[in-house]
């Protein structure tokens, strides 16, 4: 397996699998199907093109012939909020889960954030019926420091988050 950043070239296998976390896991993501397959390529192309690893941003891509998996460290710009980033659209696809994928990416995407000068932290939100994604946080050290409660909804369906978080530099 191979883990690297994506970069403009990969955009449209990486929307492909975008496209089927979102189809196959709706609650995961904020972000809806029917939104993100309105969206044209060249907007995928183009955030990843605009992504900076030595400033906190990018986007990890686990391959195995073909993209399997992915996560997404974001940093904001404001500079009360510089010290901590979010880690958002992790997947890994279900052939390949158990496997070590997911562990591989949060851990090859804790090791780049590290190196990014003054992140301290990042953050995310898991949903909090999703027991293996909060097995594997867990796992590699973040913690939990509150829950939202009806985070998301889609229709009459609601869904809480957990919050988490992770000291890069303990």
């Amino acid at each position: 397996m191979e883990i690297r950043q994506l970069v403009e070239a990969d955009a449209a296998v990486y929307r492909e699998l975008r496209l089927r976390a979102l189809r196959e896991d709706p609650e995961g993501y904020s972000d809806s199907y029917e939104e993100a397959v309105a969206r044209p390529l060249a907007v995928t192309q183009e955030r990843l093109r605009a992504q900076a690893a030595a400033d906190g941003s990018f986007t990890l891509g686990a391959f195995e012939e073909t993209l399997v998996g992915m996560v997404t460290i974001v940093r904001g710009d404001r500079i009360k909020l510089r010290h901590r980033a979010l880690l958002v659209a992790m997947y890994v696809a279900p052939e390949v889960r158990r496997q070590g994928v997911g562990r591989a990416l949060v851990a090859e995407a804790r090791a780049r954030a590290a190196r990014v000068p003054g992140l301290e932290q990042l953050h995310l939100f898991v949903v909090t019926s999703n027991e293996p994604a909060l097995r594997l946080y867990r796992s590699v050290g973040f913690v939990t420091y509150g829950v939202e409660p009806r985070a998301m909804k889609l229709g009459d369906r609601y869904w809480d988050e957990e919050l988490m978080v992770l000291q890069l530099h303990p």
